[in-house]
């Protein structure tokens, strides 16, 4: 009888290997739904903006001061996520890996300089219809650059983990669109609380 030969498995794939997987579509449908809310925020505050006769805009304006280098912040985190993402597309890890970081480590510095802001403000939550919108728009984008900020440090840790290679890769453009959807949505709230109070 014939002794059994070895058979050498080399490890199993991990994730999807085409880009537009089951999890893109669901992160498709999840930005859509999330788009849609703050589209329902946005048109809130246009409609008090539009209406309200008693003045809604507070009298002191919102400054630039932090608002716009914090947009930059954003904007160079959004660029560094896509830069790395090129990398796990031609396999390049480390590049994928400093791409990941460097959106991350931004993305921090935008979610503290927000708090900043947030602490200067003369003005509380119950303040006035206009401070309740104020808060709850950027509130809400906070907590999602919060969650994009543990989804980048989760792929972060799975690339250098070697998880992601030329063909599997599915997971960063996930994440990737996610970080996209939350910085374009930063720029859409930040025309309406921080620029449209000057064209009034």
């Amino acid at each position: 009888m014939a002794e059994a030969e070895s058979l050498h498995v080399g490890p199993l794939p991990v994730g999807s290997p085409q880009a537009k997987s089951s999890g893109w579509f669901g992160m498709m449908t999840l930005i859509v739904t999330e788009a849609s809310l703050f589209l329902y925020l946005l048109f809130s505050y246009f409609y008090f903006a539009i209406w309200d006769t008693h003045g809604f805009l507070p009298a002191r304006r919102p400054t630039f001061e932090l608002s716009a280098p914090d947009t930059v912040v954003l904007l160079l985190s959004s660029v560094l996520v896509w830069w790395g993402e090129r990398g796990a597309r031609a396999g390049r890890r480390r590049q994928l890996a400093f791409g990941l970081a460097g959106g991350l480590v931004l993305g921090g510095i935008f979610v503290g300089v927000q708090l900043v802001e947030w602490a200067e403000k003369p003005l509380h939550f119950d303040t006035s219809p206009y401070s309740a919108l104020y808060f709850t728009i950027t509130g809400l984008h906070l907590a999602h650059v919060v969650i994009g900020m543990m989804v980048l440090l989760a792929l972060l840790v799975w690339s250098l983990l070697g998880m992601f290679d030329a063909r599997r890769y599915a997971p960063v453009s996930i994440g990737a669109i996610y970080w996209h959807f939350v910085d374009a949505v930063w720029l859409a709230v930040f025309f309406t609380l921080y620029i449209t109070p000057y064209l009034a």
